[in-house]
């Protein structure tokens, strides 16, 4: 007996000790805003594997196509070796996709495709198949007395705006015969008119813009990761055994650890809020909010194993409102790793609520019930009253109102443009190499969506800080909102949408619905 307490003591030491250790150097080098590199050379090393997992998966591809032409030299229908089949692959959302490894774009960061030029592919929400006439898909207009309407007349299209000139009359000619919105040679009414509207209309059943921005993102390359692709877990024994101590690691090494790290990283925080909000307000308590909020911001970090790359910090923002594309609860922690922001949204319970429930010990925020409309307005009274103080850390809104799955930015809330002073843009891109950072909430709960952090290899993004902006004299607040939107859109890569996010959740609008039948009554009517 004396001796199996003895080895367990023996054990103790030599696995605690180093442990303590390591938990005590994180939270020393995240109080002092440095790092040891250690997490950039854990990514820089998982690139590599990636990259021989690529290699390794289209050797096997070609050596099989080179066993089937063998096998039936005359088969027509056998896929070319540049070119394999695709397989069915997991994207992690619980529905197949077909898809060529190697061949799909990253987020829209990759133009070509297979040696064809991809922009198509994004504009029509991701099937390269589908060649959609962007005059046929009316988009939604906002319906806003006081929106300010463009020098010259304009339709807005699936992804911006487009003239109403010949260039869209020349997109939706087909067959020779000319499609909706076009003049026609004769007044009289073709059958063939409407021939455009009804591949319009299948093209939006089989895959429409909106439905294809709430689900995992599609990856390039194979990662690794069995919820992405089951079909190349055991397509050779050397990509058999990386899967295999992979999934060791991540399982049973990095998720132990990283949940441990997030459990003292919340309770350090609660700790650190609860105290520093009996300091009395003046300059030292603002000063030491800022400074335990980034600590504490830092040492949570680890958990998800992050490292995130900050662009244009002088543009980063000191007061007024900072607007950022939205697509997990975790850009809070990207971005409050490297400045201080007071936050408005969603009350919440369960774990997030533990969260917004220390914060609010410590420094201002806003949060309000969704559901109540009493709230709305006392949260733009909160809101004006919040940006009118120089005193105020910024404060951080997502105007998209929802998760994207941070390949596009749809429809910003006019309400955070109408309060006025500054606006501070903050474009947010994940790399979706190492785990899909994107939060599904229809689909699963908070404590589903960490689970699926802490199983995955990192969290890599980038942050960049665009220069202030202003609402110009005579602009509208949804004018502003959308001037906003491009912005972000064109620095993070993404794709610039006019739906709303809260589609998601409802369904379109009547006005929407109507401007759609009095197009296509007009067309009938030869108008």
């Amino acid at each position: 007996m004396g001796g199996l307490q003895a080895a367990w003591s023996i054990m103790s030491m030599v696995t605690l000790t180093p442990f303590f250790a390591f938990l005590f150097s994180i939270v020393f080098m995240a109080s002092i805003g440095k790092s040891f590199g250690v997490r950039r050379l854990y990514v820089n090393l998982l690139v590599k594997i990636f990259e021989f997992g690529r290699q390794n998966i289209e050797s096997v591809r070609k050596q099989q196509f080179a066993n089937i032409t063998q096998s039936d030299p005359e088969d027509e229908d056998a896929p070319s070796g540049d070119n394999p089949s695709p397989d069915t692959a997991d994207t992690g959302d619980g529905t197949g996709s077909a898809k060529t490894n190697g061949t799909i774009p990253n987020g829209g960061s990759h133009r070509y495709m297979n040696g064809r030029d991809t922009s198509s592919h994004i504009a029509n929400g991701g099937n390269t198949v589908i060649s959609r006439a962007e005059s046929l898909i009316l988009s939604p207009e906002m319906i806003d007395d006081t929106r300010s309407k463009s020098a010259e007349p304009q339709e807005e299209g699936a992804g911006g705006t487009r003239d109403q000139g010949e260039e869209g009359d020349e997109e939706t000619k087909s067959d020779g015969s000319e499609g909706g919105g076009g003049e026609h040679e004769a007044a009289g009414f073709k059958l063939s008119n409407c021939l455009d509207y009804v591949k319009s209309g299948m093209e939006a059943i089989i895959e429409d813009q909106v439905t294809s921005r709430f689900l995992a993102e599609e990856l390039k390359n194979w990662n690794l990761l069995t919820r992405t692709n089951r079909q190349y877990e055991f397509i050779s024994w050397r990509l058999t055994v990386i899967w295999m101590i992979g999934f060791l690691i991540r399982y049973f090494i990095l998720m132990p650890m990283r949940v441990l790290i997030c459990f003292i990283g919340v309770i350090w925080l609660t700790l650190c809020t609860a105290v520093v909000g009996c300091v009395p307000e003046g300059s030292i308590k603002r000063a030491l909010v800022k400074s335990v909020l980034i600590q504490c911001f830092g040492f949570l970090s680890s958990a998800l194993s992050s490292v995130v790359n900050y662009h244009n910090i002088q543009n980063r923002p000191l007061n007024g409102i900072c607007v950022a594309n939205h697509t997990s609860p975790i850009d809070v922690l990207m971005l409050m790793c490297d400045n201080c922001y007071s936050l408005i949204g969603q009350r919440h319970g369960g774990f997030l609520g533990v969260l917004q429930r220390a914060l609010a010990r410590a420094s201002p925020h806003i949060w309000f019930e969704r559901a109540e409309a009493k709230d709305r307005i006392l949260v733009a009274k909160r809101l004006k009253e919040h940006v009118t103080d120089p005193k105020n850390p910024p404060i951080l809104i997502f105007p998209e109102g929802t998760c994207i799955n941070n390949t596009s930015v749809m429809q910003f809330k006019k309400g955070s443009f109408e309060v006025g002073g500054v606006i501070y843009p903050v474009a947010i891109k994940y790399d979706p190499r190492f785990g899909d950072a994107f939060w599904n909430s229809s689909r699963y709960s908070m404590m589903q969506y960490l689970f699926l952090m802490m199983t995955s290899w990192a969290i890599v993004c980038d942050v960049w800080y665009l220069p202030p902006m202003e609402r110009q004299e005579g602009e509208s607040a949804i004018d502003f909102a959308n001037r906003v939107k491009r912005v972000i859109a064109d620095q993070g890569g993404l794709v610039d949408l006019v739906w709303d996010g809260q589609l998601k959740r409802s369904k379109p609008k009547k006005e929407w619905k109507e401007k759609q039948q009095e197009k296509f009554s007009k067309l009938l009517k030869g108008e």
